[in-house]
């Protein structure tokens, strides 16, 4: 593998005042490929108008020399219509992230894979995946519990979207779980995030919440996860998804972060 065989794209998260024109413009300057597209209440793309709205943004983005590489919509799973025009708008992955219910930990994933065989014919017929993605906390947080979820599907279908940060905050090596979710693999999220105690030491309980941080300063080592990358050939999207607790230096962390993950797989 080398650097030109890999695409670099961000998450338009932090940016929703944006004009798409502005976006594109204000993206490409920065040196990314592409995005992944929030398409949330409040965005360039709304749900609710995603059939009209979205493939005028695709068509948009691309005169800038942007693509979108994925979408990032609602929670939970998308719907026919949302498959579909991703499919007409030639966005070819939509992530979500499964978030663990009441009922426990092995009755959701009985209870999502069924909902995700349901949803596999939707996919083949428009040619999108669904891209499934660790997060820490009360979620399918692990690359096991991804590979648990997904195994008995096609990666074509349903594949993994890795998260070093989430991973990197529950404790589990990026190798091991480089290993354990590869062939599953479609996209590789990089950001980064330490605990950061949020009570003093007098406390009765020490409380702790993440801090979203740059590249260089996580409990996830970046150059571990370009290595091993590297290491097994990985040619596909790597997403960086600007999330950085300080939002007022979000412009400059972006640039910087880009730069660092460009000089990690050079």
């Amino acid at each position: 593998m080398n650097e030109t065989s890999l695409s670099y794209s961000v998450f338009t998260k932090p940016w929703p005042s944006k004009s798409l024109s502005e976006l594109g413009a204000f993206v490409h300057t920065l040196g990314f490929d592409g995005v992944e597209l929030a398409v949330r209440s409040g965005f360039q793309v709304e749900p609710d108008d995603v059939e009209r709205q979205l493939p005028k943004a695709a068509d948009r983005l691309q005169r800038a020399g942007v693509r979108i590489f994925s979408i990032a919509g609602p929670s939970g799973l998308p719907d026919e219509r949302m498959i579909a025009t991703c499919a007409e708008a030639g966005v070819p992955v939509i992530r979500t992230m499964i978030t663990v219910g009441p009922e426990g930990y092995l009755a959701t994933e009985a209870s999502v894979q069924r909902a995700l065989g349901r949803l596999v014919p939707l996919l083949d017929k428009y040619g999108v995946t669904l891209g499934v993605q660790n997060h820490c906390g009360q979620f399918v947080n692990h690359a096991m519990g991804l590979r648990h979820l997904m195994e008995r599907f096609e990666p074509r279908h349903i594949a993994a979207i890795w998260d070093a940060a989430h991973n990197a905050l529950q404790g589990e090596p990026s190798e091991s779980a480089l290993d354990i979710i590869w062939t599953y693999l479609c996209m590789v999220n990089l950001k980064n995030a330490f605990w950061q105690r949020t009570t003093g030491p007098e406390a009765t309980q020490a409380l702790w919440r993440p801090y979203w941080t740059s590249g260089r300063h996580g409990l996830a080592s970046w150059p571990a996860v370009a290595a091993e990358l590297k290491r097994r050939g990985y040619g596909g999207v790597i997403c960086l998804t600007a999330e950085y607790s300080d939002e007022s230096a979000v412009d400059r962390l972006i640039a910087e972060d880009l730069a660092y993950t460009r000089s990690l797989f050079a």
